[in-house]
C-alpha cells in the first residue's frame, strides 16, 4: 500500500519529467525525417508492441463497438492532431522549448470547457492560477516576435500547428474524461493509435516524399518516442485522466514548456531571453496555484 501511495505521488513529475522528452525526441528525428512519415513508423512500431503485450498477457478488449469508437477518437485528438502539430511546428522551425508552451495553453481552455462539458467545479483559486499560467505563456510566445525579430508572418506559419495541436490535447482530454475515462491501457492503447496510424499515413502519402534515412539518430529518437513517450507517457496520462479531474491533469501541463527548454538548452543550445525566463516563472507560479486549488 506504502509503495503504491509513493508512486501516485510521484506519476504527475514522471509523467511531467517523460513527456518533456518528446518535444526533445522530436527535434532530435526530425532531421532525418519528415513529420508524418516519422510519426507513422512511430504508431507502426507502437501498434506492433502494444498488440503483442496485450495477446500475452490476454488483456480485454472493447466490450462494446462503441467503446472502441469512443477510445479511437481519443487516439485520433490526443495522438494524431496533437502529435501531428506538435511534429509539424517544430520542423518548421520553432524552438521545442516555445512548442511545449504554446500547447501549454491547454489548461485554460480545459478549465473554460470543464464545468461546462464534464460538471467540474472549478475554483476561484484555479482559476487565478490557470490565469497565471496563460499570462506566463504568452510572455514567451510574444518574445519571439519582439526580442528574436521573428516576423510575424514566419510566426504565424510555425505556430499554427502548435495551435492545433493545443486544439487536439484539448479536446481529446475532455473527450476521455467524459466518454471513456476507464479502459484497458494495452488494449486501448492498440485502439488508439490504429485510427491514428491510417489518417496520417493517409495524409503523409499526400503531403510528403515518405523517405526516412535511417541514420543512428533517427533509430535512437524513435525508440525513444515509442518505448518511453507512446508506452510509458501515455500510459500515465491515461492513469492520471481516470484517477484525478479534468483541470488538475491539464494542469500538468504547464511544467512541460519550463522541462523541455531546460533539456532543449543542455541538449540543442536553445536559448530563453529575460522575457521568456520570467513567463516561464509565472507559468510554473499559476501551475501551482491550479493544482492547489
Amino acid at each position: 500500500m506504502q509503495s503504491a501511495s509513493l508512486f501516485q505521488r510521484i506519476t504527475p513529475l514522471l509523467f511531467v519529467l517523460l513527456w518533456s522528452t518528446g518535444f526533445i525526441g522530436a527535434k532530435f528525428g526530425l532531421p532525418y525525417a519528415e513529420p508524418l512519415s516519422f510519426l507513422s513508423t512511430r504508431y507502426v512500431l507502437v501498434i506492433a508492441l502494444m498488440t503483442l503485450l496485450a495477446l500475452a498477457m490476454r488483456a480485454p478488449w472493447p466490450a462494446r463497438a462503441r467503446d472502441a469508437v469512443h477510445i479511437g477518437i481519443t487516439g485520433l485528438l490526443v495522438h494524431g492532431l496533437y502529435l501531428g502539430g506538435v511534429f509539424m511546428s517544430i520542423h518548421r522551425g520553432l524552438p521545442a522549448g516555445v512548442s511545449a508552451l504554446v500547447v501549454g495553453m491547454q489548461p485554460l481552455l480545459t478549465a473554460a470547457c470543464a464545468g461546462l462539458l464534464l460538471g467540474e467545479r472549478v475554483s476561484a483559486r484555479q482559476w487565478l492560477g490557470l490565469a497565471l499560467g496563460f499570462a506566463g505563456v504568452s510572455l514567451v510566445v510574444g518574445s519571439k516576435a519582439t526580442v528574436d525579430g521573428v516576423a510575424f508572418a514566419e510566426l504565424t506559419h510555425m505556430l499554427t500547428p502548435a495551435l492545433a495541436a493545443l486544439l487536439g490535447i484539448t479536446a481529446g482530454t475532455l473527450y476521455q474524461k467524459r466518454f471513456c475515462p476507464r479502459f484497458d491501457l494495452r488494449t486501448g492503447s492498440v485502439v488508439q493509435f490504429v485510427p491514428t496510424l491510417a489518417l496520417t499515413a493517409l495524409v503523409a502519402s499526400q503531403t510528403e516524399s515518405l523517405h526516412i534515412d535511417w541514420s543512428g539518430e533517427f533509430i535512437f529518437a524513435l525508440l525513444w518516442l515509442v518505448l518511453v513517450l507512446s508506452l510509458g507517457a501515455i500510459s500515465l496520462l491515461n492513469l492520471l485522466i481516470r484517477s484525478g479531474s479534468a483541470v488538475n491533469v491539464a494542469s500538468l501541463f504547464y511544467l512541460t514548456p519550463p522541462t523541455t527548454a531546460l533539456i532543449a538548452w543542455a541538449m540543442f543550445g536553445e536559448t530563453l531571453s529575460v522575457i521568456a525566463l520570467v513567463g516561464m516563472s509565472v507559468a510554473v507560479a499559476g501551475v501551482w496555484l491550479a493544482r492547489k486549488g
